[in-house]
């Protein structure tokens, strides 16, 4: 995979859409990019957990969790399932668990913060529906690429140097 520095790709291609710096960066795999599938739910993981148990082929979820700092709708036991599953990474808008663990999984993972509680399982939710937040509208099928410096999505993917 090429090297993903977000300024470099920031100064290369400037019509890339940037999300507010409001995300941390809990996962194992500090830079990550891919095609982006999207979940929107609320204080539910339902959706979160049937996507990860499907083959991720190097794609980023994307959750719309509402910006809920309630509960976790990512864990340890999910983010391994990702990772078995091709997942490049998770960007999540609410909480995560079970950090110390996610920090060693080779997963990109970026969220608000951490909360003990795990979510609720209604089985309430969206799949593959754009979803805003951050100051981004984000469609599945548009690439979203990560690092410690931020989060940019682009139309489709990006010629990247290596």
């Amino acid at each position: 995979m090429s090297s993903i520095i977000t300024p470099d790709i920031c100064d290369a291609h400037p019509d890339v859409q940037v999300l507010d710096p409001i995300f941390v960066s809990f996962g194992g795999r500090e830079a990550f990019c891919g095609p982006i599938r999207t979940v929107k739910c609320f204080e539910d993981n339902s959706l979160v957990k049937q996507a990860v148990g499907e083959p991720g082929e190097g794609a980023v979820l994307v959750v719309d969790a509402g910006g809920s700092h309630r509960c976790a709708m990512l864990g340890d036991m999910l983010a391994e399932q990702a990772v078995d599953n091709g997942w490049a990474g998770v960007v999540m808008y609410g909480c995560v668990r079970d950090v110390d663990v996610l920090a060693e999984t080779d997963l990109g993972v970026h969220a608000l913060g951490a909360h003990p509680r795990k979510s609720e399982k209604r089985g309430e939710g969206l799949r593959d529906i754009p979803v805003t937040f951050a100051g981004v509208t984000v469609e599945p099928g548009q690439w979203l690429y990560a690092d410690n410096n931020g989060i940019v999505v682009a139309k489709e993917r990006l010629p990247l140097d290596t």
